[in-house]
């Protein structure tokens, strides 16, 4: 990271109602609050969500904590903790409202409602939130949600877009929400106007409370590298680069949808990730500051997904 994006990130903390933590030698791009699982001996735990596929991009449902292996700032960490168990999920679904999305708002509507109608009517919950340069609670979290609110169906996209500076603010809600299996789900163009934060400062804030970003570009088939009308390249995507590397560290992933089999696939796909999450706490490091975190299988035909460090030093309780 450069030295220069330390800075900003430490001032964009405080903007954000972050607490600035001790840069590390290897710090990634963001700061905040590291989340951790305070048990009755009184040792703190950091927690990480990750989830295991097989080559053929099957889930593996089947493994034990002896069949992980964490890496903490290089070192092997033991695990102190570990759940398989299917608890209820928690979305907070993030409307890009921005001017650029008024073609793209019926269509980013749609994959939303086939994201909620994957969720356990009595279980999961859900939350929907809007932006453009700014942040708005349209329907605050609750289990039963199965339509978008009706304002979202007469809004009129206008404006530039904080797209950023949305992501980050929304993971901070989301990881208030305890005991979950938690993600923000971003419906987007991809463009970004106004943000203060880039990319790589959001990945570190989300991926440190163990937040998991899933971004949909939601776009025309000309616009979509996977689509025999593209006229561009996916390095040329908005929804590529920096962007796709976002939701990749926090654990995450990103779409990019044109159809609408493209569009409940990919709501699908969400639901079905955080479903099959194993929950694996380790002990936190004492040395203050970011640690890099890797998460893998034993099985090296195994690849897991999960958050891409944390920051040691400012514990704060999450339950169990």
């Amino acid at each position: 990271m450069r030295t220069s994006q330390i800075g900003r990130t430490a001032i964009l903390a405080v903007v954000l109602g972050l607490s600035a933590a001790p840069t590390h030698a290897q710090q990634s791009p963001g700061a905040a609050a590291p989340p951790v699982l305070t048990f009755k001996s009184g040792v703190d735990l950091v927690r990480v969500s990750a989830t295991v596929r097989d080559k053929r991009g099957r889930f593996v449902q089947d493994l034990t904590g002896d069949d992980f292996e964490i890496v903490d700032a290089d070192e092997l960490r033991s695990i102190a903790d570990f759940r398989r168990d299917a608890g209820p999920v928690s979305v907070a679904i993030l409307f890009d409202v921005s001017g650029s999305m008024e073609a793209g708002m019926p269509y980013a509507r749609e994959a939303a409602t086939h994201l909620l109608s994957s969720l356990d009517f009595d279980q999961d919950e859900a939350a929907v939130f809007t932006f453009d340069t700014r942040l708005t609670e349209l329907k605050s979290f609750r289990t039963g949600m199965r339509t978008l609110p009706d304002s979202l169906a007469t809004m009129t996209p206008f404006g530039a877009t904080s797209l950023h500076d949305a992501i980050a603010r929304t993971a901070e809600k989301i990881g208030t929400r305890t005991g979950l299996r938690r993600a923000v789900v971003v419906f987007t163009d991809g463009r970004d106007t106004a943000s203060r934060l880039t990319p790589g400062e959001v990945s570190g804030i989300a991926s440190a409370i163990d937040v998991p970003v899933y971004i949909v570009g939601v776009v025309p088939s000309i616009d979509n590298p996977s689509s025999d009308q593209s006229g561009g390249s996916a390095e040329h995507s908005a929804l590529a680069g920096p962007l796709n590397d976002l939701a990749t560290w926090t654990g995450g992933g990103a779409f990019v949808v044109s159809s609408p089999v493209q569009r409940s696939a990919a709501a699908r796909h969400i639901v079905d990730e955080l479903r099959h999450q194993y929950l694996i706490a380790f002990e936190s490091s004492g040395k203050p500051g970011w640690h890099s975190l890797v998460v893998r299988a034993r099985d090296k035909d195994l690849s897991v997904r999960a958050r891409s460090g944390y920051i040691a030093g400012q514990s704060r309780p999450i339950s169990n």
